[in-house]
């Protein structure tokens, strides 16, 4: 597990990303969405599929899965194989 944190520590957008190891549509989601941090506070929190089997029963197919939460709503499926920039934008902006 990764935690990435965007330049505010108070940051109450928080992202889940379900990857795994040697994924290059995996590498190139992350990448994609910290080129937003400079912009939204947020944090990004790495899961690897690989490392539960339920996750894998749940993801194995979809990764890379974005989901996005703010504060204490529940969190929603934003995206996955590709960063959907303008839904994560929209998301990011939404108060």
């Amino acid at each position: 597990m990764t935690i990435i944190t965007a330049p505010e520590a108070a940051a109450v957008t928080h992202f889940t990303l379900y990857s795994r190891s040697y994924c290059h549509l995996c590498d190139d989601l992350l990448e994609a969405l910290q080129s937003l941090s400079g912009e939204y506070p947020f944090t990004v929190e790495v899961i690897d599929v690989d490392s539960d089997e339920s996750l894998v029963a749940q993801f194995d197919e979809l990764v890379p899965v974005l989901f996005g939460r703010k504060g204490e709503a529940g969190a929603i499926q934003l995206c996955n194989y590709f960063l959907d920039e303008a839904r994560v934008r929209a998301f990011l902006a939404a108060s």
